[in-house]
């Protein structure tokens, strides 16, 4: 994998580049869609390409594990031939789905003991096999395995979570160096920086993650529940300890105000459920501000969803028509919606991009911060 910055705005830390992978090259700031299980709910792969215009999308490794399975991704070829993507794939470690299930999982030193949220089942997860894990699912850009703190947490537990990711993180290298990928293609390893929000471990954790001297890097344990501003702090921070050179990964980010903070801060890969769990909910992100479409006022609204979208469904479908398929409780809605806001999410990013290489992104965000958060 090859990162190549091409831009940078002369008034914010926004930098625009291309991230060179074996399944091809994605044009950055990016937003993934999320495809938890290999697939993007609601969505097919066609759409992806065509309408969203989706560069990369994301699977998740605790998920995958249970099901299908290895065994059966290992027969298929990969999750690429599996799921008939063949653009790149990055897939989160599991420690964020770990962390979620603490009622059902013990942390050790050996790795997280946790139980199936499907079945029962108990497992062991440990640096080790999350990297032949990740291995057979065949992604691009793997993770390595971390504990996600939540918020709050006081400074002791910060502490140790943190030194504990550093020293999985150094086993998940270790065990990366030593095995090959499966398919033919390569594969990128990022360490992801903890800390929660406290200054001191934030920076150790990133300059532990830097002397790694990986593809590039990540940065977790953010938008679990904070103030958006400690976010930003703990990122800026984050970003200006990080290799300039190497791709930024700010992990499960957020809603597209967020999205354009961070892109400033010099992030340039993001990723969340957002789009498409609110847009099953009929909350749609649009070029003119937020639309709750289940609400009354659309009823007899004949405009397109989207009228600064230039493709997708905004150029069909109305949003009258739009609420009448919630209303009706029609799976067509539950599609629409998050294929509107996975539209957006991308377009947002492209126009992000383009002001970076033009100059004028600062002005151009100040701009849009208003727009995005506006309820209609």
């Amino acid at each position: 994998m090859e990162f190549e910055l091409i831009a940078r705005d002369p008034e914010t830390g926004a930098r625009a580049g291309l991230l060179h992978t074996d399944h091809g090259t994605i044009e950055t700031p990016i937003f993934m869609p999320v495809g938890t299980v290999g697939s993007v709910k609601a969505v097919m792969q066609e759409q992806l390409v065509d309408t969203v215009k989706a560069q990369i999308i994301l699977g998740n490794t605790y998920h995958l594990y249970l099901r299908p399975g290895t065994d059966i991704l290992e027969q298929a070829g990969g999750l690429h031939r599996f799921n008939g993507w063949d653009k790149p794939i990055l897939t989160d470690s599991g420690g964020y789905q770990v962390f979620s299930l603490s009622s059902n999982r013990k942390l050790k030193e050996e790795g997280a003991l946790f139980q199936s949220h499907i079945d029962g089942s108990r497992h062991l997860f440990t640096p080790e096999n999350v990297m032949d894990i990740q291995r057979s699912i065949g992604a691009d850009i793997v993770m390595a395995f971390d504990e996600c703190t939540p918020y709050p947490c006081d400074y002791r537990y910060a502490q140790q979570s943190m030194e504990l990711t550093h020293r999985w993180l150094a086993r998940c290298m270790k065990r990366f160096s030593e095995t090959e990928p499966k398919y033919g293609y390569s594969q990128s390893l990022f360490p992801i920086v903890q800390g929660s929000t406290y200054k001191d471990l934030r920076t150790q954790s990133a300059e532990f993650a830097a002397g790694m001297e990986a593809d590039g890097n990540a940065i977790g344990g953010l938008s679990v529940g904070e103030p958006e501003q400690d976010m930003y702090e703990m990122c800026a921070l984050v970003c200006d300890i990080l290799p300039r050179e190497k791709p930024r990964y700010l992990m499960g980010v957020g809603t597209p105000w967020n999205i354009l903070e961070c892109i400033g801060l010099g992030v340039d890969m993001f990723d969340c459920v957002m789009p498409t769990r609110n847009g099953r909910n009929g909350m749609l992100f649009t070029t003119e501000g937020v639309v709750n479409i289940k609400n009354k006022r659309w009823a007899d609204d004949f405009s397109p969803i989207d009228p600064g979208l230039e493709d997708g469904p905004s150029t069909v479908y109305t949003r009258a028509y739009l609420r009448h398929l919630f209303a009706a409780s029609e799976i067509l809605g539950l599609q629409l919606a998050s294929l509107q806001n996975l539209s957006f999410y991308l377009h947002l990013v492209k126009e992000a991009r383009r002001h970076i290489i033009a100059g004028d992104f600062g002005a151009w965000r100040r701009e849009m911060l208003e727009i995005v958060k506006r309820r209609l």
